[in-house]
């Protein structure tokens, strides 16, 4: 933990940042931007993401714009600590599928001097709050949150609607299965099923 006297002293402090919104709200897409202008300021980087998300590649962050930039995909939140030393800046996609110790590793990280950028989805099609999101929203320095456009009506989508009748929570899509849908439309739509 940081004190008065490491402010003092010249001793780097970290701070976490959190990007989040529906699926299709542009999350990615900021992550991918804040990463490359740490880059331009040749400041060390480094991305990780959950192995299971392979939709667009299995090495790489990928927006649904086709953005692009190099990661490195881990099992779990504690591969994310043996992984960056020595870096200015973490970057974190799709936060909601990792385990609930991500938080621990995220404040351990800004802690030690780390920028920290996490991007995930806030809440599961069901409307709950999605994994690790919650508590990384709780001690984030600064939160983000995006928003797309509503697919039924054009206002501002902040849910992620399902469009496949698979019930478990993790389920890896696309366009194919899922909609971003604004308050009235995916309380609508949850009433004809």
């Amino acid at each position: 933990m940081f004190t008065e006297r490491d402010i003092n002293t010249g001793r780097r402090v970290g701070v976490i940042e959190v990007i989040t919104g529906s699926m299709f709200s542009g999350k990615t897409e900021e992550l991918i931007r804040r990463l490359k202008r740490a880059g331009y300021a040749r400041q060390k980087v480094e991305i990780f993401k959950p192995a299971i998300d392979v939709r667009y590649s299995e090495s790489a962050v990928v927006s649904h714009d086709d953005n692009t930039i190099r990661s490195t995909p881990v099992e779990n939140s504690s591969n994310i600590l043996l992984l960056s030393a020595d870096v200015d800046v973490v970057g974190i996609d799709e936060a909601q599928f990792f385990d609930k110790h991500l938080v621990d590793v995220v404040v351990q990280l800004a802690n030690q001097g780390v920028r920290v950028i996490v991007a995930g989805l806030d809440m599961d099609f069901k409307g709950n709050p999605f994994g690790p999101m919650p508590g990384l929203m709780a001690v984030a320095d600064f939160v983000t949150k995006v928003h797309a456009v509503c697919m039924r009506c054009g206002t501002n989508a902040q849910f992620s609607h399902r469009l496949s009748e698979k019930e478990q929570v993790v389920l890896l899509g696309e366009k194919d299965i899922y909609e971003p849908l604004c308050r009235r439309c995916y309380i609508q739509a949850n009433a004809r099923q």
